[in-house]
């Protein structure tokens, strides 16, 4: 954006000092002929004078005017150049931009512009020799980094690393193609490319779904992550060589998900108490094997239809003999074919039950878990969310299970809860001991003294959704039971007066707690470090968004392609271009680039402009399913643009036809880039780039205009430092005192 070059305030300044001083040298002058003359003489010189006083003030603005023009071309000659000079300068100074500066003005701001350009060469030089023995030093570094993504590169399994907050610093090919892979079928799998269509009935992706600085939770529900971490530092007091824990989750799409999770340690000398500094997800799809036992089933349903010929025989084999008169060799004869039928049915059956019975119990992921771990947290999980009192009772401290936790704990919540709402129990206790049986089998009893309920209201229990405060679940009671092969049923102990709910549950042979020794101890702790993962040492809840460092935050730098400029009188989005800063470093990689079909036709002045011809457009996702994507992409971000009022314009007018609103604090370069270098006469795009000497790619194109403010960005948090603008707040409230901040659209 251009205007002409704003007049330096010192300038007004001196030319007021000078007016003021001229009128006041003047009244002085006639205040001093005044008084040296006789009062005839005053009044006669007054006459001659007064009728001229126009003719004095004329004089005495033609001065003042002369005064202006020498000062503004003194100063356009001495001071300007040398306050662009020191702008340009710090451009330098600040960051690793190298261009020569160029001389101007008077010969001694020329001379400095030489003695500068000297400056920074003589810098470049030392530079580059301190690159090259960083360069020496640090290429073992790059060595083990090359490694590490080549062993991620090759992995087959997806592996996200989450720091404590969930918020995403590594993540795999795998697992970007395996979300992608998992996206809704209502969604493409990328978003659309220029000149590529989506097709009708589609939408663009959510390009959002996995991205560095992307919380974890937007995949996976936060107990689920919870829950397990909570089992993984059970296990860590515990001494377990390897704390992990997983579960299972259903994607947006229906697939399921089997994730496992492992804790990463925090390095030595951090903060003190912190057990875990995030974690590593391992993910696996297990929808295939679902689908393959949906193939073995109906291949046992096939089987025991075509088990009808077999029946039939043994049927009429039986009925032949009822007849009292049948010969004994007849007899035994038929009975022989009762015989081999019925065992080469059971032959055939055998295999195929036993494999699918296997398969249904191994549907959801059983985990090892010591009793009384699992007991101590459904104690907390009750005292928490039902708000009973609950204790423990007869535990036995050798006792493993071998359960799906999460949904077991849910139930027990559940029941507890429904025994203090209906039956007004204040006070629970949870009892496992090993079942008499002798097999592995484990009862866990949830206890309660007070009155007995009857066996409908059990079976209603039972069967009826597990609902806790204001969250429900899909699974019951009796689906937990029966995805355990266990069993359920309600005692009372008249002479205790004791009621109580008995779990039987899958048990595992007895253990000892695996207690690190100290040698593998110390290589716990000591493991090499490949990255120094900044994010591990960031939390969300440290600060207000508006006191985070401006390195500290996630951005979203974004543009926008339109048929006009008038977005209030109808103009229309082309096409939305973003990419994303995370941790000071832009992601080139994970970009949003998508055309919006505008339903009307572009204006041809335009064209030559952004370069979009209408059949580039059509077939392409109007912006009602274009938004949701991008929303989803900017979540949990600030956005940054160029001129950003004029694109949040095109977005608040969509607010009421898509019910989107994008409500994150925004950030606008050509407004910190007015308050860096106020000086400067231009504040567009190429003219921004030319100081920090960027190259200008794709302009006009939203995501090349987007890469190009994100770099533009980046350059200008060092330089808004220099003044004192450290925060999101204050960055802010400083870019709104601009000129630039006073435009309307």
């Amino acid at each position: 954006m251009n205007r002409p070059g704003r007049t330096d305030r010192r300038l007004w300044l001196m030319l007021a000092v000078a007016a003021l001083t001229s009128i006041a040298w003047l009244a002085l002058t006639f205040a001093l002929v005044a008084a040296t003359l006789e009062p005839a003489q005053r009044a006669a010189a007054f006459e001659l004078v007064g009728p001229h006083l126009a003719l004095v003030g004329l004089t005495w603005a033609g001065g003042i005017a002369a005064i202006a023009y020498g000062l503004k071309r003194w100063f356009d000659f001495w001071v300007t150049p040398s306050v662009r000079l020191a702008e340009e300068a710090q451009i330098l100074l600040r960051t690793d931009v190298v261009r020569e500066l160029a001389p101007a003005g008077n010969p001694e701001t020329r001379a400095l512009a030489r003695l500068f350009n000297q400056l920074v060469e003589q810098r470049e030089t030392l530079r580059h020799e301190m690159d090259s023995k960083v360069q020496a030093a640090a290429q073992r570094i790059e060595e083990e980094k090359s490694r590490l993504a080549a062993l991620m590169a090759e992995l087959t399994q997806s592996v996200v690393v989450c720091n404590l907050d969930g918020r995403i610093l590594l993540y795999n090919q795998r697992a970007r193609a395996q979300f992608r892979d998992l996206a809704p079928a209502g969604q493409a799998t990328a978003p659309g490319q220029p000149g590529q269509p989506v097709p009708p009935g589609q939408t663009v992706a959510d390009s959002g779904l996995l991205g560095l600085g992307r919380s974890i939770h937007a995949l996976f529900d936060r107990q689920l992550v919870e829950h397990a971490l909570e089992n993984v530092r059970q296990r860590m007091r515990r001494g377990a060589p390897q704390p992990s824990a997983q579960f299972v989750t259903l994607t947006p799409a229906g697939q399921l998900l089997r994730v496992q999770l492992a804790p990463v340690r925090p390095a030595a000398g951090s903060a003190a108490g912190q057990d875990i500094a995030g974690y590593v997800l391992m993910l696996d799809d297990v929808m295939p094997d679902y689908e393959q036992q949906a193939e073995r089933d109906r291949a046992l349903q096939t089987l025991t239809e075509g088990s009808r010929a077999s029946l039939a025989s043994i049927q009429a084999a039986l009925e032949m003999l009822d007849f009292p008169d049948l010969e004994p060799a007849m007899r035994e004869r038929f009975l022989r074919v009762v015989r081999d039928e019925a065992q080469a049915m059971g032959e055939r059956l055998k295999p195929l039950v036993s494999e699918a019975s296997e398969r249904l119990s191994s549907r959801w992921p059983m985990e090892d878990m010591l009793g009384s771990d699992f007991v101590t947290a459904a104690l907390r999980r009750i005292e928490q969310q039902a708000g009973l009192s609950a204790r423990e009772a007869e535990v036995d401290p050798a006792a493993w299970l071998r359960i799906e936790s999460f949904s077991l704990l849910q139930v027990l919540v559940y029941l507890a809860a429904r025994l203090q709402d209906e039956l007004s129990v204040r006070f629970i206790q949870l009892r496992l001991q090993p079942a008499p049986t002798g097999s592995a089998r484990v009862h866990l009893d949830l206890m309660w003294t007070g009155p007995a309920i009857s066996t409908e209201t059990v079976m209603g229990w039972e069967l009826d959704p597990v609902r806790i405060g204001q969250e429900s679940y899909s699974f019951s009671v009796r689906d937990v039971v029966e995805r355990h092969g266990g069993a359920l049923w309600f005692e009372r102990d008249r002479a205790s007066h004791l009621s109580f709910f008995r779990f039987l549950l899958p048990g595992v042979a007895p253990r000892q707690a695996a207690v690190l020794p100290e040698a593998a101890a110390a290589e716990a702790v000591g493991r090499p470090e490949f990255y120094d993962f900044d994010l591990f040492s960031r939390s969300e809840q440290a600060s207000a968004l508006d006191d985070r460092p401006l390195l500290d935050l996630v951005y979203t730098v974004f543009d926008t392609e339109t048929t006009g400029l008038n977005p209030a009188g109808g103009d229309q989005i082309l096409q939305i271009g973003a990419a994303r800063i995370v941790n000071g470093k832009l992601l080139r990689q994970e970009t949003f680039d998508q055309l919006v079909d505008p339903q009307c036709m572009i204006p041809p002045a335009g064209i030559p402009i952004h370069g979009i011809q209408q059949d580039m457009v059509r077939g392409q996702p109007t912006i009602e399913r274009v938004l949701p994507a991008f929303h989803a992409f900017a979540r949990d971000t600030v956005l940054v643009g160029h001129n950003a009022a004029f694109d949040l314009r095109f977005l608040q007018l969509l607010e009421a036809g898509t019910g989107i609103r994008f409500d994150q604090p925004v950030l606008d370069t050509l407004l910190l880039s007015a308050l860096v270098h106020p000086s400067q006469q231009s504040h567009r795009i190429e003219a921004i780039a030319q100081r920090f000497n960027l190259p200008v790619q794709g302009r006009h194109n939203a995501l090349g205009d987007a890469l190009v403010t994100a770099e533009i960005f980046l350059r200008l948090i060092p330089l808004l430092a220099e003044k004192g603008i450290h925060t999101l707040g204050q960055a802010r409230a400083a870019a709104q005192q601009t000129y630039y901040a006073r435009l309307k659209y």
